[in-house]
């Protein structure tokens, strides 16, 4: 199993930016499905937004025109630049990427997963 890096979270005030990063040790990204989920205390993981290697998108309705993600191949890197931010994005964010279906709601196979980085939007 591949061990995702990541990195970007932090604590910010609403309608403001922050940027997500994911890194793989090879540049799987290429080859399998790539996404971000939000976990929130007291409830389940949920899918924000994922990507496909032949670049298709799918994006959470609650973050869809807010979110961008993205690869960078050169970097192995996965993104997700995240915009006008609302208090109910906090939460802690998680990187995978995984064969199978590239939607979010999925059924994900082999799947890798980062540590996890904190976002918080608050007053």
């Amino acid at each position: 199993q591949v061990r995702l890096i990541e990195s970007g979270g932090g604590s910010v005030q609403p309608g403001r930016s922050l940027k997500l990063s994911c890194s793989a040790p090879e540049n799987t990204f290429t080859r399998k499905c790539g996404g971000w989920f939000r976990q929130v205390p007291g409830k389940e993981l949920e899918g924000v937004a994922s990507l496909s290697p032949g670049g298709d998108l799918y994006y959470d309705g609650s973050v869809k025109g807010r979110f961008l993600i993205f690869l960078d191949t050169a970097k192995r890197t996965m993104y997700l630049q995240m915009d006008k931010l609302k208090p109910e994005d906090t939460g802690m964010y998680y990187c995978a990427q995984w064969f199978g279906a590239c939607h979010f709601n999925s059924d994900r196979s082999q799947d890798d997963w980062g540590q996890g980085t904190q976002v918080t939007v608050s007053l």
